[in-house]
Parts: structure tokens; C-alpha cells; sequence
């Protein structure tokens, strides 16, 4: 195939493909801004404006979960539209291959991984941190509302006694919390004392308080701040409370290596990096999986079915990895594996069926 046909497929990809994820963007916007503005329109200092940006900020790391779909539907578009105006007719008639015309499409999908990997990525981890620090914001002083689902508990044993803690809502990667409260136990196990805290960072050697109320005897204090002491390390806190999206690609390497060194197994953020890496080859099998239901067509009509085939099977693929990942990141399969077989299996299926249905 010459370079001036090649280039016509990959850029015809390339433009159904934008046209996917701007079209997906906007309805995703308009759904999350919707849902945003009922669950806080009662919040005081609430305006439309700032719904506006903390929906603003979210999109990138929610387009980022969205990425293999747009590269599977892309890749249909592309060669049902080829199909319906015989190009691909005609190209297989001058001696086109299929794996010719599939290599643009193919190397288009490898290019949107890198992408959303290189770039997408590091700006959605940090604008959804933003976006935390927002919404944290236009939902301060309610911490008596902390509940168990709210965000991970942890229970930190010092020289002074144990102390439960847990917060509305992580920010910084779990170095800071808003709406924070903290259960200081006695020796027994009863709680002695309850400090809500406005916000706490995480400093070398205590969390650092501000805002503060404390419940002790039956009687309320209230504190600009103040102090509770801590053995816990940095990296400690990152890996236990963290979500391993709001890390940027580049910066999970050095906060794997250096949960390591302070014994901590760090799946959560491995299993993260894992699936990064394998994202790009993942959006090819979406592509050979598009051409499985997609070069039949021109020979037995366009048929809905296999539509519909492609589509289950691109959702299927999708699952299985969501499933394969979360047992990477419980432990019980190494998350290198976790993350490339779902990558691998589709890759053959797809190739083998189109061996066997092209060339014979």
C-alpha cells in the first residue's frame, strides 16, 4: 500500500477519533455537571461558576476511563464508513491486504495510548486534585458527617496511645485531609477524645490541625490548631490513602521504589503504572476486535448484529481487565501479569480471527 493511501486511512482515523472524544467529552461534561450541581447546590458559597470548574478540572481523569471505548468505536466508524463507500472495497481489489489498511488504523490507536498516557494522564491526576480541593473547600465544616465510606480509616500506634483517623476527603495524594477527625483511644481501647479538624497536614513527626474542635469530658474546645504526634511516614500515608489516578504517570516509578523500601507491597500504584504502560497496546486490540465485526461487511451487508458483537466484545475485554486488575492490585497475580494478559489474549483472538477469515 503507498504512503498517499496509508496516510488517507490514518487520518481518516485520526479525525473520527477526535470527533468521538469531543463529542464524548461534552456529553459527559453535561451529565457530571448536572449530577455536581444537585448534590451541592445547598452548600453555602455555592455558585454555578464554580460547579462549572470543578467539572472542568474532573473531565481529563474521567476521559482517561473512557479512552479504550473511544478507540474501539473510533476503529468501527472508521471501517464501517470505509466500507459503506467501497473504499475498502476497492483497495482489497487492487491488491490491498487487510493487515495493509489496518496497519493506520492500528498505529493511530498506538498513538492516542501514548497520548493519553504522556500527556492526558499527568494533567488529569492534577487537575482532579484541584478539583478535590475545590469541592473540599465548598464542603468545609461538616465534618460531624465523616462516615465510614467517606474515605479509608487509619489507626496509628505511638508511645502515647492509638489514634483512628479519618477525613471527608483526600488531597495532596494523602498528605493533607479536609474535614478530618481524629479518635484518641485509651490504653483500654474507649475513646478519650475526638478531634475535628477543619484540615490536617501530614508534617515530620505530627499532623498539624487547623480549625479545630475538641470533644473531651462532655465539654467542646475550640483551637485556631493543634497538634497530634505521629510515627507514620509520608509514604506510609500515600500508599494506604492515596488513589493511585490522582499520582501523575511519570512520578509512579519513584513512589513505587521508595514504598518499597519502607517494606510496603505499593500494588495499588504499581497495578496503576502497569495498566499506563499496557494502555496504548490495549487500544490496538480495541482496533483488531473493531475489524473482527467490521471487514465482514462488505461481503454480507451492513448487519447490526455484528455491530452489537463488537461492542459486547470490546465491553467484555474491558471488564475482564477492570477484574484481572483488581486482583493485581489485592496481590494474588503479580500486577505486570494483571495487566498485559487481558492485553495479549485480545490481541490473538483478534489476529487469529482475522488470519482465518482473510487470508484463509
Amino acid at each position: 500500500m503507498g504512503w498517499t493511501l496509508g496516510r488517507y486511512f490514518f487520518f481518516r482515523y485520526v479525525t473520527i477519533t477526535i470527533w468521538f472524544f469531543i463529542g464524548l467529552l461534552a456529553l459527559v461534561f453535561l451529565i457530571d455537571f448536572t449530577e455536581l450541581s444537585g448534590r451541592t447546590t445547598g452548600l453555602p458559597g455555592f455558585t454555578y461558576g464554580t460547579a462549572l470548574a470543578i467539572s472542568g478540572l474532573r473531565m481529563p481523569m474521567i476521559m482517561l476511563q473512557t479512552v479504550p471505548f473511544v478507540g474501539l468505536f473510533s476503529a468501527m466508524a472508521t471501517l464501517v464508513s470505509l466500507n459503506r463507500k467501497y473504499e475498502l472495497v476497492i483497495a482489497r481489489s487492487a491488491g490491498v491486504s487487510a493487515w495493509q489498511f489496518l496497519l493506520p488504523c492500528c498505529i493511530g490507536a498506538l498513538l492516542f495510548g501514548v497520548l493519553s498516557v504522556g500527556i492526558i494522564n499527568p494533567i488529569a491526576a492534577h487537575a482532579f486534585s484541584w478539583s478535590e480541593q475545590i469541592e473540599a473547600q465548598l464542603r468545609s465544616g461538616k465534618s460531624n458527617a465523616v462516615s465510614a465510606d467517606a474515605a479509608p480509616w487509619i489507626r496509628q500506634k505511638t508511645s502515647a496511645g492509638d489514634t483512628i483517623i479519618g477525613a471527608r476527603s483526600i488531597l495532596n495524594q494523602g498528605l493533607e485531609m479536609a474535614d478530618a477527625v481524629f479518635f484518641v483511644l485509651s490504653p483500654q481501647g474507649d475513646i478519650v477524645e475526638r478531634k475535628d479538624a477543619a484540615h490536617a497536614f501530614l508534617r515530620d513527626g505530627y499532623w498539624e490541625l487547623q480549625d479545630v474542635k475538641v470533644f473531651r469530658d462532655g465539654n467542646i474546645e475550640s483551637l485556631a490548631s493543634d497538634r497530634v504526634a505521629t510515627n507514620l511516614k509520608p509514604e506510609f500515608v500515600q500508599e494506604r490513602l492515596a488513589r493511585p489516578e490522582t499520582i501523575p504517570f511519570y512520578d509512579l516509578p519513584g513512589k513505587i521504589e521508595v514504598a518499597r523500601s519502607f517494606g510496603l507491597k505499593a500494588n495499588a500504584f504499581a497495578m496503576q503504572f502497569d495498566s499506563l504502560v499496557a494502555l496504548p497496546f490495549l487500544l490496538v486490540a480495541m482496533t483488531l476486535i473493531a475489524a473482527t465485526v467490521s471487514m465482514r461487511f462488505a461481503r454480507m451487508g451492513q448487519s447490526a448484529t455484528m455491530i452489537l458483537g463488537g461492542v459486547m466484545a470490546g465491553f467484555l475485554l474491558y471488564v475482564v481487565s477492570v477484574l484481572v486488575k483488581a486482583f493485581g492490585v489485592a496481590g494474588f497475580v503479580p500486577t505486570a501479569v494483571a495487566a498485559w494478559v487481558p492485553v495479549v489474549v485480545a490481541m490473538f483472538f483478534g489476529v487469529t480471527f482475522l488470519l482465518y477469515k482473510e487470508d484463509g
